[in-house]
């Protein structure tokens, strides 16, 4: 039998990977953004958000179905060994069918033709991603490999990109670069893979049995993969590399902070599959619950201090020049919330329960709402109106999840009186930070002094006002620290 990881240990690991995933672009976005310009970045920008629709085809819903079936059988070995070998099979047959198609775009639409360069580097990530399996080690709650992996991978990104990265044209390098950064852990994941599961023959697959299942899957990450990519392909198309350099600022900020709130979301999935097929759901809507109030503690001041800090963000990070990226960024943070509570609605309380086919219509209503304010509003409002759209979106989808378990917001997975006191504390020092803006100190300075009070005022209040998640987790850390007994 497998020894599982706690979910605080897991959390703990996950949350150190979201840090050096929020850390690292702390360091690389500023000069990328100050050396390839906003054109550089746009192309590089455009061409991944191209791509990542290949990729999305060819992996079908392999990444999230693979983590509920592998949870189920991961006791069992050969259970395990053998659903491995089916969806890597499927995986396999799914990408030489894309591959062609995806050599002919290339050839047949002149906005890839002008950047084959970039489209044939890309290339080699579509292959080895069948090779990443990275849904069997989340589904094996690996997530302290995973979390250690990634950073090494990160550092030599870093070190490659100041050593390569110097000019304008050198986006095709960085490029390189970052399919490099995700091929190296596709390649040590497979490496590993033998420690793991057997690779012996089977006398016969059954690869019928998981078809059903990822077509569903692969339609919800394709309406998904949609909304979150239509955007920056409709703005390259529409507006040109420019536009798409400006909106990738303020996506790039927003997608950073998202990741610190989805953290925790991120390894619940097996947890509270395996509560769900025990039938604890008792644990299971405990355990619902305090995540809400996790997301909520963490996107709702996120949220406010970025909106009103905005200007000063983009001009630390992106330098001048990249001025139109703010309104997009101020209207597009708000998502860091929704994101945050759909990702909880979704992935952890509907897919647990089967109920996948919800989280599908979804997506698939935040896809069509996404598409036609895309088409209304970036003709005249570029970034901005590609924000929106992202927005509105995004809002589609969390309205039509809760309605699907309005019946379940009897058992308090939403504690409303909570929620109410995590509002309070994040509202209440909005004024510190108008108080630092009124200053003349400086961008740096301004983010510094304004981050450190606003959030201690948040913090002190939180646990003036009794919000249970900030003061666990502050009587954890100072017990861990021997401060308190």
């Amino acid at each position: 039998m497998r020894q599982v990881k706690s979910v605080k240990y897991n959390f703990i690991m996950n949350l150190i990977l979201t840090s050096s995933n929020f850390i690292f672009p702390l360091i690389t976005f500023p000069y990328v953004s100050r050396v390839l310009l906003a054109s550089g970045n746009g192309k590089v920008n455009f061409i991944t958000s191209v791509v990542n629709y290949f990729m999305m085809v060819a992996a079908l819903g392999i990444p999230t179905y693979g983590i509920r079936a592998c949870a189920k059988v991961r006791e069992d070995k050969d259970k395990l060994s053998k659903t491995v070998q089916e969806l890597m099979i499927i995986h396999t047959i799914m990408t030489l069918i894309t591959l062609i198609f995806y050599t002919l775009s290339i050839f047949l639409v002149n906005e890839f033709y002008q950047e084959k360069e970039l489209m044939l580097i890309n290339s080699v990530g579509l292959v080895f991603n069948v090779f990443g399996v990275n849904w069997l080690y989340q589904a094996l709650e690996e997530y302290d490999y995973i979390t250690i992996r990634s950073i090494i991978f990160k550092i030599i990104s870093i070190i490659l990109m100041f050593l390569f990265v110097h000019q304008t044209g050198d986006y095709v390098i960085y490029g390189a670069i970052t399919v490099f950064s995700t091929c190296g852990s596709y390649i040590l994941n497979f490496i590993r893979l033998r420690k793991l599961i057997s690779f012996q023959r089977y006398p016969s697959y059954n690869l019928r049995q998981h078809i059903k299942p990822i077509l569903v899957f692969f339609a919800q990450s394709m309406a998904t993969t949609v909304y979150c990519n239509l955007d920056t392909v409709m703005l390259g198309f529409m507006k040109g590399d420019v536009e798409v350099g400006y909106y990738t600022v303020a996506i790039k900020i927003k997608t950073l902070l998202t990741s610190v709130v989805t953290a925790l979301g991120a390894v619940l999935l097996p947890r509270l599959s395996y509560y769900v097929g025990s039938g604890q759901k008792d644990k299971f809507y405990q355990l619902i619950n305090k995540t809400i109030n996790f997301v909520v503690a963490m996107s709702l001041p996120l949220t406010i201090y970025f909106i009103l800090m905005a200007n000063e963000s983009i001009l630390f990070l992106s330098g001048s020049g990249y001025e139109p990226a703010v309104a997009a960024m101020q209207i597009i943070l708000p998502t860091i919330l929704l994101i945050g509570l759909s990702n909880v609605t979704g992935i952890q309380v509907l897919t647990p329960l089967g109920m996948e086919r919800y989280v599908l219509i979804s997506v698939i209503v935040g896809a069509m709402v996404d598409l036609i304010l895309n088409t209304l509003f970036i003709p005249g409002y570029g970034s901005a109106g590609a924000a929106f759209g992202t927005l509105m979106a995004e809002l589609a989808v969390l309205i039509v999840q809760i309605v699907f378990i309005r019946h379940m917001i009897q058992e308090k997975i939403f504690d409303y009186h909570q929620i109410l006191r995590i509002g309070l504390s994040a509202i209440l020092p909005i004024f510190t930070i108008l108080l630092i803006k009124s200053w003349s100190l400086g961008v740096f300075w301004s983010l510094l002094c304004s981050a450190v009070l606003y959030f201690g005022i948040y913090f002190l209040l939180s646990l003036l006002l009794n919000v249970h998640i900030i003061k666990d987790y502050t009587l954890t850390i100072l017990k861990k620290l021997h401060l308190i007994h």
